[in-house]
């Protein structure tokens, strides 16, 4: 089984994020399980999402403590919470961050991958500049470096489960997934 933990701001998309990608993996003959962990959150606020994923069906239903992959939609976040705490050796790091993954300051034995999530975001026009929704250019990145789920899965599920502008998600998804740096 494959675990991800997702963490974000309210507004973002993580939530969103992580149902979309369990759409996917369905499409692709795996199984999944998607679910967030709310709290007092609102927008802006920090919040987690979770994703299983697997061969046969899942069975576990509980918050997940040590991820194979954690996803970053607001690199602030960094700074605030542990991100990492319990992510596994060898385990994707996914940021949303124009830096190089070389840039990005993780201790550990972790894989970085970054994308420019708020750019690709802002330029189809998800969200506003002020506050872009960066769910789906995350998506890209994610399988990108995991290849958890192929593009084509990713893409259909994108343009059937976004709430608004299913194109340009799918558009921002694809950009994302061409642009991602690895490390």
């Amino acid at each position: 089984m494959i675990e991800v933990r997702l963490h974000g701001r309210g507004g973002q998309g993580s939530v969103v994020a992580s149902k979309m990608l369990a759409s996917a993996i369905l499409k692709d003959g795996k199984w999944a399980q998607a679910f967030p962990e709310f709290g007092v959150e609102r927008r802006g606020q920090p919040v987690t999402a979770f994703l299983r994923i697997d061969t046969k069906p899942i069975g576990a239903h509980y918050r997940i403590y040590k991820p194979d992959h954690i996803i970053i939609l607001d690199p602030t976040l960094l700074g605030q919470i542990n991100v990492t705490e319990g992510l596994k050796d060898g385990g994707w790091i996914i940021i949303n961050s124009s830096k190089s993954p070389d840039k990005i300051d993780i201790k550990g034995n972790f894989k970085i991958a970054t994308v420019d999530a708020t750019e690709i975001a802002i330029k189809h026009r998800l969200g506003s500049k002020a506050t872009p929704i960066v769910n789906t250019a995350i998506i890209g990145a994610f399988i990108k470096a995991t290849q958890t789920v192929g593009l084509n899965s990713i893409l259909q599920a994108i343009k059937e489960e976004s709430p608004a502008k299913p194109e340009e998600n799918a558009m921002a998804a694809k950009e994302a997934y061409d642009n991602t740096r690895l490390r």
